[in-house]
């Protein structure tokens, strides 16, 4: 369990929280959400203890598993040991051991204290910690061969991984985990949601994955209205919910407000005539009645809206033989895309899905080598045809996106290049629906954060209005709002899709085809799935082709 008494935070004249009292309990799986800026990775520091409440105090239990956010802090270490790290009792103690062995000779003082780091191993069953480590680390596949490896070997994706097996590691009482499927692909997330239903302790989640939301919390913590209000069920449930509280309050006053307009006009009318006594008593009522000032949410939606300025003719891509390879490290040659061929009609929404460095990016890389206005680099093809469609305008969504903006502008201005006969006002409008309001279309290209980058890329599409968008992981960034206003602008959009994307319910939502990468080096193959994702994967579960 974990107790939170009058915390409050704030930043300057922001209350981020005030006067928070909340109790997380044994058992229960709570989703913590909010927009971005609200304030969940200062309350998730607050719990963990990295941060001091500015005012309130927390109790939490003696063993608490956190998720590390900085990569690079465990490089030095094996990968293995960097999950056993996870037990911070264990791994203490396991140090010091290997000390005491380390020493030429043995005092009868060490022999004792070895006695002692020998009952702390067994009793945090230190003795099967690598077997323990490994079973983690295979479910969210990091291979046997990396165990031994040192974590500066790893991959960036990987090292997420390995830091989320650590704050699996050593059955810790409570859980805490901020966005544990960046990174994820489907079948770790699966695996990742399994465990965490089975988990007996207390779990405290930030996450921008509604699907993983809803599936995994038993209960869902929002910050929002300067404060934290604890709702029964998943996310889907607290909006409902959440919905239906704000409504009724706001009708209620309603209701108290032409009440009051009424009494009023009585004491206006009457509080110089004969009638003081009921003058006085429509006075308190109007007291009583006196509505309290409902707190505006923190929310913030964005509209997301892609139009196409012309249709593509009815063949949007055509490629045959496409093959993609690159050297690695040693020297070999690896084939991540070897030979597949397919056909795109206009109005498909393909979603390209599968286990993370199989080749999903490398293969949208390859299709836009050829892509007309299509600029960036590392896009290549070492052989077969590709032929985009007629009229085929392109919105390219990098999964390196922020790297393509220039930097040394305004937003406003970035954008502008690329329609420099739009409006000002039309600028500043796209801009809007983005979050980028008053002032914010000035701030510099250089300091913008992963989700103000990811919104200004979408704006950019917004105004060049393509007829194919082609989306390279673009949720990686966003809040669940801004997730949600994809999902439908994706749904309605008339044009094109290429999406690479590990959200289950924007696969479920948007796709009328699936390009489903599977295997591993000797029996790698895409296969290629023309309906929706449930039908996807009933198709699979009967061992349809």
């Amino acid at each position: 369990m974990i107790s939170v008494s009058n915390v409050t935070m704030r930043y300057g004249a922001k209350i981020l929280f005030e006067d928070v009292s909340v109790t997380f309990t044994a058992g229960r799986r709570y989703g913590l959400t909010g927009p971005n800026g609200s304030g969940k990775s200062t309350f998730m520091k607050v719990l963990t203890g990295e941060l001091d409440p500015q005012k309130g105090s927390v109790v939490r239990p003696r063993k608490v598993g956190v998720l590390k956010q900085n990569q690079y802090e465990f490089d030095a270490y094996r990968v293995v040991d960097t999950v056993i790290m996870g037990n911070k009792g264990l791994w203490a103690a396991l140090e010091e051991r290997e000390l005491i062995y380390n020493k030429p000779e043995m005092t009868d003082e060490d022999g004792s204290r070895l006695g002692e780091l020998e009952g702390i191993v067994g009793d945090e069953d230190g003795y099967e910690a690598e077997a323990n480590a490994a079973v983690l680390l295979q479910g969210l596949d990091i291979p046997n061969e990396l165990h031994q490896r040192k974590m500066s070997e790893l991959q960036g994706g990987q090292k997420v991984r390995v830091l989320l097996a650590q704050a699996l590691f050593g059955a810790p009482q409570a859980l805490l985990l901020d966005e544990p499927t960046n990174h994820l692909d489907l079948e770790s997330i699966h695996w990742l949601e399994d465990f965490l239903i089975r988990y007996t302790g207390t779990l405290i989640v930030i996450s921008h994955d509604r699907h993983f939301l809803n599936n995994v919390c038993t209960h869902t913590a929002d910050i929002d209205y300067q404060t934290i209000i604890t709702y029964t069920g998943g996310y889907d449930e607290m909006v409902l919910q959440k919905t239906s509280v704000r409504t009724r309050i706001e009708a209620q006053n309603e209701q108290r407000e032409k009440k009051i307009a009424q009494l009023n006009d009585f004491i206006a009318r009457f509080s110089a005539g004969t009638r003081s006594s009921q003058v006085n008593s429509r006075k308190k009522e109007v007291e009583r009645l006196a509505t309290s000032e409902l707190a505006r949410s923190n929310i913030a939606r964005p509209y997301i809206n892609f139009k196409m300025e012309r249709p593509s003719g009815k063949t949007a891509l055509e490629f045959e033989g496409v093959r993609k390879s690159y050297r690695q490290p040693d020297g070999k040659m690896e084939h991540v895309i070897n030979g597949f061929s397919a056909m795109v009609q206009r109005g498909e929404k393909v979603v390209l899905m599968g286990r993370n460095a199989q080749g999903k990016s490398t293969l949208l890389k390859a299709l836009l080598a050829n892509a007309p206005g299509i600029e960036e680099k590392d896009v290549s093809i070492d052989s077969g045809t590709v032929k985009w469609g007629h009229e085929v305008s392109i919105g390219y969504f990098a999964q390196d996106h922020h790297g393509s903006i220039q930097r040394g502008m305004t937003a406003q201005d970035w954008l502008h290049q690329y329609d420099p006969k739009a409006a000002k006002e039309d600028i500043r409008g796209i801009l809007g629906q983005m979050l980028f309001r008053g002032e914010e279309g000035l701030k510099r290209t250089d300091a913008l954060s992963g989700g103000e980058a990811a919104r200004l890329i979408f704006c950019k599409i917004m105004l060049l209005k393509p007829n194919v968008l082609v989306l390279d992981e673009p949720t990686n960034h966003l809040d669940l709002e801004s997730i949600n206003a994809l999902n439908q602008a994706i749904q309605k959009f008339e044009g094109t899709v290429l999406l690479v994307t590990h959200d289950e319910d924007l696969i479920d939502e948007t796709a009328t085809r699936i390009w489903h990468f599977v295997g591993g080096p000797d029996n790698f193959r895409i296969t290629d799935h023309k309906g929706t994702y449930e039908e996807y994967q009933q198709a699979a579960a009967i061992g349809a082709p």
